[in-house]
């Protein structure tokens, strides 16, 4: 049985992108189950798949995993051949450190600038909290860039880059300025194939 990801909006929804980008990555065969947020039938919907009755949600079989973060884990035990977190002790390391603090924190800049792919809010959402999240942003890519060369966070792409890659979306439509490194970064993530695709899927949904 393929495994079958539960998703929110794909304009909006980050945390739903982000375990989809690791199994798209994964070379796992998947299928994609999108539940609309915000109209009548959601809380049906999402009650029959989801523990939490939330977003995403990862099914395999029996198997039900919630939360972002824990679905990337259980994809990397499934397809360790992928590499979706670094080789080395201390990079797998510091990549599951900054992906949790991706989790755990930056409220001010979700808050202030949610992920919306098919908008543009140049300025919008630039408070001093959003900004201090951005800086904080820039400066664990610009540490783990140094380190491993790039293009992406740990060299090739990992749950790392899963992680920030809505945060990438967000300083785009936001029209946050970034330096050369972050703006190279960006690039490389907006690149791929399968975030090119969600992108043109977002596209064509009906607004919320």
């Amino acid at each position: 049985m393929a495994l079958t990801l539960h998703i929110g909006n794909k304009r909006l929804s980050s945390w739903s992108l982000r375990p989809y980008l690791v199994l798209a990555r994964s070379g796992l065969p998947f299928e994609t189950n999108l539940v609309f947020l915000d109209r009548d039938d959601t809380p049906a919907k999402l009650a029959a798949v989801s523990p939490t009755k939330k977003v995403p949600v990862l099914v395999d079989g029996t198997t039900h995993v919630w939360e972002s973060i824990a679905i990337a884990e259980y994809i990397h035990e499934l397809a360790p051949a992928a590499k979706l977190w670094p080789d080395d002790r201390a990079a797998r390391a510091r990549a599951r450190a900054i992906a949790a603090e991706m989790h755990s924190g930056f409220t001010e800049l979700r808050s202030n600038m949610p992920m919306d792919l098919c908008a543009s809010k140049p300025g919008v959402g630039h408070t001093p909290g959003a900004m201090a999240d951005v800086a904080r942003v820039q400066t664990i890519w610009h540490d783990a860039l140094a380190a491993s060369g790039g293009p992406f966070l740990f060299g090739h792409f990992t749950i790392a880059d899963a992680m920030y890659a809505p945060v990438a979306t967000r300083f785009a439509t936001y029209g946050v300025a970034v330096d050369a490194t972050s703006r190279a970064y960006m690039a490389a993530l907006e690149a791929m194939p399968e975030l090119q695709s969600w992108r043109a899927d977002a596209a064509r949904e009906p607004m919320v």
